[in-house]
């Protein structure tokens, strides 16, 4: 229910913290909440949703005896991810706003970020980026490189400058006509900007503090996962074009274990011509190996051997037409005799313009 001061009405909002060993942190956190909720006259609640820490979570909440805070211990699919996607669906409010339990993200900018979606925004990111914003001195070089990164791999989704922000909020309505909501990891506001098409988006500038207690639970294994992310996304977003992309990617991957084998067989002095033939066809098994299980998912599930014979023999064909391609450029352009890799280059795309069909339809096609 909404909430009327003398100068506005304020939706009310469900605020979804998910935390794993964090119970250190929920007394300070809830209490600048609070703070904020007698402030504003907003409607709070707020949604511990819990991976079944076992470090007292339970105690300190029921302690507190506020009848706004809930709390939810998940024992199944655990993960940040997935604890986020149940707040979601326990929430009651107008509001939906996510945010970390370790004081990094300020609750005080809560009004603010409310502020930004009655202006007309989709989507409001509490952001270290955005004019205004900043991280803790000691922040460090590897968190800062790591965090760019992170955010220029998610450029082909969207323009915001931090949307690796877990400190988010957008109107519950939205989900109702998003696309099903599937995120791997930990960055699951990615995934509603992109799921739920939002075009207006906004960033309220914040300072992001060091966690107040406990460790981090970002580790190699989260990054690695934001990367299996980042190619769901892709694909949901972008289709073929994303299958075309990755399907490149490994044929280029392709090449290079081409080159290795063939070097390797020239330390060892064997016949070039038996080293050539062996690269090839490791090279292929590579390709065929690394589509299966990224670019065409999906296929693996069906039998494997019909898909390797399938694979081999249409590659088999690609690397004719490219060789085809090549002969009938330079035979109709002799100029290209004196640029014979324009020539090669154009025998390549065609190959892989008929293998990427031939894996796509036909060998990896959806049964």
């Amino acid at each position: 229910m909404a909430v009327e001061s003398p100068q506005r009405v304020w939706p009310s909002v469900s605020v979804i913290v998910p935390t794993y060993r964090e119970a250190e942190n929920l007394p300070a956190l809830i209490e600048r909440i609070g703070a904020v909720r007698a402030a504003s006259g907003l409607d709070i609640e707020v949604l511990i949703m819990d991976d079944d820490s076992r470090d007292g979570t339970v105690e300190v909440v029921a302690g507190l005896a506020l009848d706004w805070v809930r709390l939810c211990v998940r024992t199944r699919d655990r993960g940040l991810s997935a604890a986020v996607m149940d707040g979601f669906k326990a929430a009651s409010h107008d509001v939906l706003l996510v945010m970390d339990a370790d004081l990094s993200h300020p609750p005080e900018k809560i009004p603010e970020m409310l502020q930004a979606l009655e202006a007309g925004a989709d989507f409001v990111i509490g952001s270290r980026y955005a004019p205004g914003g900043s991280t803790a001195e000691d922040w460090g070089l590897f968190r800062w490189v790591n965090s760019k990164v992170a955010t220029l791999l998610a450029r082909p989704f969207t323009t915001v400058r931090d949307p690796m922000s877990g400190f988010f909020a957008f109107r519950r309505q939205a989900l109702e006509m998003a696309a099903p909501l599937n995120p791997v990891g930990y960055k699951i506001g990615l995934e509603v900007i992109v799921k739920c098409g939002f075009a207006k988006t906004a960033e309220v500038p914040i300072h992001f503090s060091d966690r107040f207690k406990g460790e981090s639970k970002l580790n190699l294994k989260e990054q690695l996962r934001y990367l299996q992310h980042l190619r769901r996304l892709a694909v949901f977003k972008y289709g073929d074009l994303a299958h075309f992309a990755q399907f490149a990617i490994v044929g280029a991957t392709g090449t290079i274990v081409n080159l290795a084998v063939v070097t390797l067989f020239w330390l060892l002095d064997i016949d070039a011509k038996i080293g050539v033939a062996v690269a090839i066809g490791v090279a292929m098994l590579s390709n065929f190996v690394l589509n299966r299980q990224f670019t065409f998912s999906y296929a693996r599930r069906d039998p494997l051997l019909p898909q390797l014979v399938g694979f081999l023999a249409g590659s088999s064909i690609g690397a004719v037409i490219n060789y085809a391609v090549v002969l009938g450029l330079l035979n109709r352009f002799p100029a290209l005799e004196a640029f014979p890799q324009a020539a090669a280059f154009a025998g390549i795309l065609a190959g892989l313009v008929f293998n990427y069909g031939v894996s796509r339809y036909i060998v990896f096609r959806k049964s």
